[in-house]
C-alpha cells in the first residue's frame, strides 16, 4: 500500500502517470489542483487523511510543491512513523528549496528524478543522497497522446502565430515563502508586461494570446492584460495543457514544466524572464530566451 501526497499540478502529473501505469494500490492524501489531475489520469479517487494514510501504507511517494507544505508535513510523519519515503523531483530547479519550510528542513530517503540532467543536478545538490532514476512517466504519457493526435493542421501565414503564455504564481509563493513578492527578482506580471513589449520580436504578427494560468492561480488573474494591451487575447486554462499547446506555435513562460511540454510538442518555447530576474533554471538547449533575442542586431 503506497500513500501517495500530492498538491502542485507538476508533480501531481508524474505522480499520476506512475500510478497509473504500474496499477499500484494506494492511499491518497491531495490537495489543490493535485485532485482534479489525479482524477483525469486515474479516474475516481477516494481522498484520505494525511495520519490515517501514512499509518496504514508501507511507504510514502510524494510529490514537492512550492504552493502547499502537505508533502513535506508527510515527510516528517512518515520518518516519525518508520516509514520509507520517497519524493519525485518534477522540475530542473530550486531543489533543496522544495524540502525546506520556515527555515526547516525535511528530506526524503530515497529521491527520484525523470531524466538524466536532472539526476546530475541532484547529485550536486545533494552528494551521498540516495538519488533514483525513473524515466519520467508523465512525458512518456504525453508521447503517447501527442502520437495519437497527430499533427494539427498548420496555422494559415495570414492569421498570425498562435501564442500560448504559460504562468506562474511568482508573487505569491515568494512573498509567503521570502517575505519579498520579487524574491525572483521580478514579478509574474513584471515578466508579462515584458513579454507584451516585445511581440515584434516573435518574426511573424500575432494571431492570438492565449494566457494560460498556472492551476493555483484563478482564471481570471490576467483579464487586466486585455485592457492594457490592443493584442488579440484570450483566456487559457478552459481546456487541458496539452490542448492548448497542440494548437499553438510558440510557448512562452518563465521556466515552467509546461514549456518542457511545448518542446515535446515539437513547438517554439522561449523564456521571458525580464533584464535582473534570475536566470531560467531550465536546461534544455532548445529554449530560447527573450532577452538574448531583444540583443540581438
Amino acid at each position: 500500500m503506497v500513500c501517495v501526497v500530492s498538491h502542485d499540478a507538476g508533480g501531481a502529473e508524474i505522480l499520476a502517470s506512475y500510478v497509473a501505469q504500474r496499477r499500484l494500490d494506494c492511499m491518497f492524501v491531495l490537495e489543490g489542483p493535485a485532485v482534479k489531475v489525479f482524477e483525469r489520469r486515474v479516474g475516481f479517487i477516494h481522498l484520505s487523511r494525511l495520519d490515517d494514510a501514512v499509518a496504514k501504507c508501507d511507504w510514502l511517494l510524494c510529490g514537492t510543491s512550492w504552493q502547499s507544505d502537505i508533502e513535506w508535513r508527510a515527510l516528517g510523519l512518515g520518518h516519525r512513523c518508520g516509514k520509507r519515503t520517497v519524493a519525485f523531483l518534477d522540475h530542473w530547479g530550486h531543489y533543496r528549496e522544495r524540502f525546506i519550510r520556515q527555515g526547516e528542513e525535511c528530506f526524503p530517503d530515497e529521491i527520484w528524478v525523470g531524466d538524466e540532467l536532472a539526476e546530475t543536478r541532484a547529485h550536486e545538490c545533494f552528494p551521498g543522497s540516495h538519488i533514483t532514476l525513473v524515466p519520467n512517466p508523465y512525458f512518456e504519457d504525453l508521447k503517447r497522446d501527442l502520437a495519437a493526435a497527430g499533427r494539427p493542421q498548420p496555422v494559415a501565414p495570414d492569421h498570425g502565430l498562435n501564442v500560448l503564455f504559460v504562468s506562474e504564481p511568482l508573487r505569491e509563493h515568494g512573498l509567503r515563502e521570502y517575505g519579498d513578492e520579487r524574491h525572483w527578482g521580478y514579478t509574474e506580471e513584471e515578466a508579462l508586461r515584458y513579454f507584451m513589449a516585445h511581440l515584434d520580436l516573435l518574426g511573424g504578427s500575432i494571431g492570438r494570446i492565449a494566457i494560460r494560468p498556472h492551476p493555483s492561480e484563478p482564471l481570471d488573474k490576467y483579464d487586466w492584460v486585455r485592457q492594457e494591451y490592443q493584442s488579440s487575447i484570450v483566456n487559457g486554462g478552459i481546456r487541458t495543457l496539452l490542448e492548448e499547446i497542440v494548437e499553438s506555435d510558440v510557448v512562452v513562460g518563465f521556466e515552467s514544466m509546461a514549456m518542457v511540454v511545448g518542446l515535446l510538442a515539437g513547438k517554439r518555447v522561449i523564456s521571458c524572464i525580464p533584464p535582473g530576474g534570475k536566470a531560467c533554471a531550465l536546461p534544455q538547449s532548445d529554449i530560447e530566451h527573450l532577452q538574448h533575442i531583444a540583443m540581438k542586431p
